[in-house]
């Protein structure tokens, strides 16, 4: 593929330090998905308010990722952003907030993400509203399923299109929604729909088994895993660190070890953009190599940290993989 203006000016410009990382990890990706070869996003962080989607759903789209872990976080506000864009309100200057100008945020329902603030009525209790429907729903049929299953029949229902306020094609989860790859979800209740769901159950509205809980969630990527490893194998593409990184990564050692599915293909590629600096015990700063003592990747397994601001680094390894 021929690589576009974005790519042309990384390539010619970004040669050194975190700089020439991106370039070693965005062409190591590229190669593996040459090959043949899956990818596992898994990402942390406030990435749907930081409206990553602008990049991401075209990597979805063009099969550029297999399979999504993601902090539950993620997998609402992309759709909160998606049917409440034009209510969010911006702060350019939150480092210099008061306590008491928080304060008025809050009374003013309007949840602050670094300097984004997301509207309550418009995003939380808007999905409320309809998600209470697909739950009740479950429950009434009897069914169970995962976190990414609920919100993907919300959002085939069609409920949610007359509220969408950003051009549909920006957002990651519609996108992943429309390939239909699966979202891992470890830690669902950790979320606002989560402590939204935990309500409703203690009301005695909701069942909390209609929920699928997170034993079932590693029962279900151990099975994704032992039917897309072979061959080129699967890679490992991590936006920042904590349980959106570290759940899915271990089903590898888990399937070996535990299981005692001896031969279990590695993970074939990592790279982690993360802006924790290495410390004692952190494991969002743990540098990969760790990963090799917990039989997680091998050896030969290309590897690479960027140490950097996710929202600046992904969109560009992005375009150079798309061939921006």
């Amino acid at each position: 593929m021929d690589k576009g203006p974005i790519s042309q000016f990384i390539l010619h410009h970004y040669r050194h330090f975190n700089s020439a990382a991106l370039v070693d990890a965005a062409k190591a990706f590229d190669e593996h998905m040459n090959k043949g070869g899956k990818m596992m996003l898994a990402m942390a962080g406030a990435m749907s308010t930081a409206e990553l989607g602008l990049s991401l759903a075209e990597m979805i789209r063009q099969d550029k990722f297999q399979i999504v872990s993601c902090s539950a976080n993620n997998l609402e506000e992309d759709i909160m952003n998606l049917v409440a864009h034009s209510h969010y309100y911006r702060v350019p200057g939150y480092r210099d907030l008061t306590p008491a100008q928080e304060k008025e945020l809050l009374d003013n329902h309007m949840n602050r993400v670094t300097d984004t603030c997301i509207p309550e009525e418009e995003a939380f209790r808007r999905l409320e509203h309809h998600l209470l429907d697909v739950w009740k729903d479950m429950q009434a049929k009897g069914e169970r399923l995962l976190p990414y299953e609920v919100m993907y029949r919300l959002l085939r229902s069609g409920v949610l299109e007359q509220y969408y306020e950003i051009d549909p094609k920006d957002s990651w989860v519609l996108a992943a929604c429309e390939k239909n790859i699966p979202i891992v979800v470890p830690a669902w209740e950790d979320s606002t729909t989560g402590n939204i769901f935990a309500a409703h159950c203690i009301k005695g509205e909701l069942d909390p088994h209609i929920i699928k809980n997170g034993i079932e969630t590693m029962m279900f990527l151990t099975d994704w895993y032992k039917k897309n490893s072979g061959g080129e194998g699967v890679g490992f593409y991590q936006i920042g660190g904590g349980t959106a990184g570290d759940f899915p990564i271990c089903v590898v050692p888990m399937m070996e070890q535990d299981l005692g599915w001896t031969g279990t293909p590695l993970w074939k590629y990592f790279c982690q953009i993360s802006d924790s600096t290495t410390s004692y015990g952190s494991y969002s700063g743990a540098v990969p190599n760790e990963k090799i003592t917990w039989g997680k990747l091998d050896v030969d397994t290309p590897r690479f940290i960027v140490e950097s601001d996710a929202t600046i680094v992904a969109p560009l390894m992005f375009a150079y993989i798309l061939g921006w």
